[in-house]
C-alpha cells in the first residue's frame, strides 16, 4: 500500500493551473491558517490566489509534498509525470474526462490509464475528483467554498461525490471535521485505502464512508482489521445497486436478495455500521467522536413531557436500542427527587415540578444513571433564539453534565426536531463531553449503531469468479450434485413414461410426490400432484400431466417449517446466501436474511434466529421444535458444492428445504452455472 501520509498532511503545497479554481484553492489554504509554503505554478500569471507563481514545475525550490493539478486532462497526465518524477509526496487530480466518460469520451479509459503510468508510485486522488480537507492542519487542496473551521481532534469521512463532500462540511451539528476527503475514479487510490491512511491519524476518532460501490473487497476487509485494532468505529451509507446481480432472475432468491444486498452484508460481516441517511451518519459519527463505542444499546431517557416520552419509545421500536426497566435503587432515588406525583418508568417523564431548578434536575438525572446503562439521555428542544430566552434550558444542560460527571455514564442531549439544537449548543455540549442529538430519529441510529457489537472476525469472502456458459440444471440434476457434498434430499428417480413413474413410486414405496419436468411453474402449472398414494394413482396423474418426463419423489411428512437457502454470485461481492421463509411464505412473507460465503455453524444460527419465522423453528405454541442443526448441515452443504467447484456457479436454490423434528430436507432445487 502507498504512503499517502505526505499528501494528506502536507508541509508544502503546489497548485498547478492559473483558472478561479486553482486560485481558490490558495486563498482557502491561507484562510485556514495553513502556516507552510504554498507554490502557484503558472507559465504566464505572476500571482495566482495573491501568492507569486513560478512558470515551471521544475523551478519549485523543493518536491512538494502535495499538489493540485487544476489544468485540463492531457496536461493533468504531463504534469502528475514531472511531479512523480522529482518526487512529490502526491496529487489531487482535479480534471474530468477520463474513465468516468468513457461513453462520451473514446480515450477517456486509455487516458485514465495513462495518467496512472505518468504517476508511476506517487499517490494520486482522483481524477475527477475536488480533493481533500484537512481541518487539523488547515491543509486545503479544495477548489470550492466549504463550511467547516480548524479543529484538534475529529472524524474523517470520505465519499465517492464531491457535491455531497461539499454539502457535508456545511452542516450545522456541532461535529468536529478532522478531514473530508473525496476520491473521484479511484483510479489508484481507492476509498479503503484513503480510510485506512486517515484512522492512522490519532486526532481522527470515527471515520464515515459514503459508497456508490464497493471496489476492492480485500482492501476493504484490511480497513476493517485497521479500525478494529486501533478501537475505531467506521460508519458507512451504501447507495447504488448492481445491476450485474439484478441479472440472476430465474429464482426467488435473486429478488429477495435485491441490487446491493451483497453490499450490506459485506459491511455488516466487517463490522461496519450501516445508515440509511447522511444526517444519520453525522450523527453516529458525533456520538462515537464523543462518548465512544458505547458498551451496550441499553439507554435511559428522561424528558419533562410525556408526549416526548412516548415518541421515545415508539421511535427505539425494531431498533437495536434497549431501556431497561428501572432498578429499586433507581426508583428510591427518583421518588426522593420527584416525589409522589410522577410516574416512575423508562423513558421518564419527570414533569415540570423540577423545571428551572438546576439542583433538583441534578439530583433527578443522577438518580436515572444506573451504572450499567450505556448512555443516558435527556430529551431538550431550545426555543428560537430571536423569539425567546432559553435560560432554563443552559440549566438543564448543566444538570445533564453533572448527572454524568457524578453517574459516570455517557450522557446525550436529544431533540426531537434538528433545527431545535442550536449549533453553538452542539459546540458547547460537545465541548463538555455531552453528545447533542439533532432529530429524535437520527439520534436513535447513531444510539444503535454506537451500541453495536462488533462482530467476530470473519475468514475473508469468496471472492466472485465471472461465469462464462451458465446452464440450468434440471430439478433432478441439481439434487443429485448437491447431495453428493452432504443434502438431504428425498428418495426419487425419473421417468418417460406413465407406466415408468407407476413402477419408480412402487419401488419407493407411497405415498410420494409426482412432478412434469420441462415444465415451469410447475405449481401453477398443474405439474405438481401430492400425497399420491397407489402406483394407480401416480400413472393417472402423469397421463393427466402429459409432460415430457417425469420426477417421482417420496412424501416428506412431519413438516413443522419450510425454509428457503439460496446462493446468487454477486459480482461486486461475492457470493451472497440467502436464508428465508420458504414454500408459499416465501412471497408472502418477504423473511429473508443474507450473509456472504463462507459462513460457519454459529453465524447461521444466529441468521436464522433474525428470521420473523424463527418461532416455528424454535417450536411454536407447544409444537416440536425443527432439527436446527440438520438445517445448519443443508446450509453448509450448498456452501461446500460452491467453494469446491471453484466459484462455477451463478446460482443456486433450495425451495423449499422441508424441516422436521429430525431432518432437512430439500424437496426442490435448482442451480445455475457452468457444467461440470
Amino acid at each position: 500500500m502507498r504512503d499517502i501520509s505526505r499528501l494528506f498532511r502536507p508541509r508544502s503545497i503546489a497548485v498547478i493551473g492559473g483558472g478561479a479554481w486553482c486560485d481558490s484553492v490558495v486563498r482557502r489554504c491561507r484562510e485556514m491558517g495553513f502556516d507552510g509554503p504554498i507554490w502557484p505554478v503558472h507559465p504566464t500569471k505572476a500571482q495566482v490566489g495573491g501568492q507569486p507563481t513560478v512558470p515551471r514545475l521544475e523551478d519549485l525550490p523543493a518536491p512538494p509534498d502535495a499538489c493540485f493539478i487544476g489544468v485540463n486532462r492531457q496536461a493533468t497526465v504531463a504534469a502528475a509525470r514531472i511531479l512523480s518524477g522529482m518526487g512529490a509526496g502526491g496529487a489531487v487530480c482535479f480534471a474530468s474526462g477520463f474513465s468516468e466518460a468513457r461513453q462520451e469520451l473514446t480515450d477517456g479509459a486509455d487516458l485514465q490509464d495513462a495518467l496512472l503510468e505518468a504517476a508511476g508510485e506517487m499517490p494520486i486522488l482522483g481524477p475527477n475528483c475536488y480533493g481533500f480537507i484537512n481541518y487539523l492542519d488547515g491543509a486545503l487542496l479544495w477548489p470550492d467554498q466549504h463550511g467547516g473551521e480548524r479543529v484538534e481532534t475529529g472524524i474523517a469521512i470520505v465519499t465517492q461525490s464531491s457535491n455531497i463532500a461539499l454539502n457535508l462540511t456545511m452542516q450545522t451539528r456541532g461535529l468536529p471535521i478532522a478531514y473530508v476527503v473525496t476520491v473521484g475514479n479511484q483510479a489508484q487510490v481507492g476509498l479503503a485505502g484513503i480510510g485506512e491512511a486517515l484512522l492512522s491519524d490519532p486526532r481522527v476518532t470515527a471515520l464515515g464512508l459514503h459508497i456508490e460501490g464497493i471496489g476492492d473487497l480485500r482492501a476493504f476487509e484490511a480497513l476493517a482489521a485497521t479500525a478494529r485494532g486501533l478501537g475505531k468505529r467506521i460508519v458507512a451509507l451504501k447507495s447504488g445497486a448492481s445491476e450485474q446481480a439484478r441479472a440472476a432472475a430465474v429464482s426467488h432468491t435473486a429478488s429477495l436478495t435485491g441490487s446491493d444486498a451483497g453490499g450490506r452484508a459485506f459491511l455488516a460481516r466487517l463490522g461496519i455500521g450501516q445508515v440509511a441517511s447522511l444526517t444519520g451518519m453525522l450523527e453516529a459519527l458525533k456520538l462515537l467522536h464523543v462518548a465512544g463505542p458505547l458498551r451496550s444499546n441499553r439507554i435511559a431517557s428522561l424528558s419533562c413531557s410525556g408526549g416526548e416520552a412516548s415518541l421515545m419509545a415508539d421511535s427505539a421500536v425494531g431498533r437495536g436500542v434497549e431501556f431497561p426497566p428501572l432498578s429499586e435503587a433507581q426508583k428510591t432515588g427518583l421518588r426522593a427527587a420527584l416525589g409522589p406525583k410522577v410516574a416512575l418508568a423508562n423513558p421518564l417523564d419527570y414533569h415540570t415540578y423540577i423545571w428551572g431548578d438546576e439542583a433538583a434536575q441534578t439530583v433527578a438525572f443522577t438518580a436515572m444513571m444506573d451504572p450499567s446503562l450505556a448512555l443516558g439521555c435527556l430529551v431538550l428542544d431550545f426555543p428560537r433564539p430571536d423569539k425567546c430566552s432559553y435560560d432554563d434550558w443552559l440549566a438543564t444542560c448543566r444538570a445533564v453534565k453533572a448527572a454524568g460527571d457524578a453517574s459516570g455514564v455517557p450522557m446525550a442531549l436529544v431533540s426531537t426536531l434538528p433545527e431545535t439544537l442550536p449549533e453553538a449548543i452542539c459546540k458547547q455540549m460537545v465541548a463538555q463531553g455531552v453528545t447533542p442529538l439533532c432529530g429524535l430519529t437520527d439520534a436513535l441510529t447513531a444510539i444503535e449503531i454506537a451500541g453495536q457489537e462488533l462482530p467476530q472476525p470473519a475468514a475473508p469472502v469468496f471472492l466472485p469468479q465471472p461465469v462464462t456458459r451458465p446452464v440450468l440444471r434440471t430439478e433432478a440434476e441439481a439434487k443429485a450434485a448437491l447431495a453428493r457434498h452432504g443434502l438431504r434430499v428425498p428418495a426419487s428417480g425419473r421417468a418417460r413414461t406413465a407406466k415408468d413413474a407407476a413402477s419408480i413410486a412402487a419401488r419407493i414405496g407411497c405415498p410420494v410426490v409426482l412432478k412434469g419436468e420441462g415444465i415451469a411453474h410447475k405449481t401453477e402449472s398443474g405439474a405438481v400432484k401430492l400425497g399420491l398414494t397407489h402406483p394407480d394413482a401416480v400413472a393417472e396423474a402423469a397421463r393427466e400431466m402429459a409432460a415430457p418426463s417425469y420426477l417421482v419423489e417420496e412424501m416428506i411428512t412431519g413438516t413443522l417449517a419450510e425454509l428457503l437457502i439460496g446462493v446468487v454470485l454477486d459480482p461486486a461481492h461475492g457470493y451472497v446466501l440467502t436464508l428465508a421463509a420458504g414454500g408459499v411464505w416465501t412471497e408472502l412473507m418477504n423473511d429473508s436474511i443474507s450473509l456472504l460465503l463462507p459462513v460457519e455453524g454459529p453465524e447461521i444460527e444466529m441468521a436464522l434466529d433474525q428470521l420473523r419465522c424463527a418461532a416455528l423453528l424454535k417450536g411454536y405454541r407447544g409444537a416440536r421444535p425443527v432439527d436446527l442443526q440438520a438445517v445448519v448441515k443443508a446450509v453448509l452443504a450448498v456452501q461446500d458444492y460452491v467453494m469446491t467447484r471453484g466459484a462455477r456457479v451463478e446460482e443456486i436454490e433450495i425451495n423449499p428445504l422441508i424441516c422436521t423434528a429430525d431432518a432437512a430436507i430439500a424437496v426442490d432445487a435448482l442451480i445455475r452455472g457452468e457444467e461440470d
